[in-house]
């Protein structure tokens, strides 16, 4: 079986999310950080001047649930390790009561985090 790249992943998660909030609304809230990928400098400049700022994690799941603010994802494939500044967002991102979470490979171990953390029965 073929591994899933990060951008594959990804949007199954999303398809997912989009499918489910039909049901739940919830799921709507779900979006996409766009810190990755390779970038024409004067592009990478712009953002870096907007905010955008290296390691903040893939998704974010605005909604507080389990007695946490929110849910922070972040996705990987492969031996693909998380860089320092991922662990030292996750880090300060747990500090304050989010919920932060390294999936590797597995879209569906990430719609079904989502469902715990969401406390949805299927």
């Amino acid at each position: 079986k073929q591994k899933l790249s990060e951008h594959e992943m990804q949007s199954v998660v999303i398809a997912a999310c989009r499918d489910r909030a039909q049901h739940d609304s919830r799921y709507a809230l779900l979006f996409a950080i766009p810190n990755g990928g390779h970038r024409h400098l004067s592009v990478a400049s712009k953002l870096k001047a907007e905010g955008v700022q290296a390691g903040v994690p893939d998704l974010f799941l605005p909604v507080a649930s389990r007695g946490y603010h929110g849910l922070f994802l972040e996705l990987k494939v492969g031996s693909n390790k998380p860089i320092q500044a991922q662990r030292d967002w996750l880090y300060a991102l747990r500090r304050q009561d989010y919920f932060c979470e390294i999936v590797w490979d597995d879209p569906q171990a990430v719609i079904a985090l989502l469902a715990w953390y969401l406390n949805v029965t299927s």
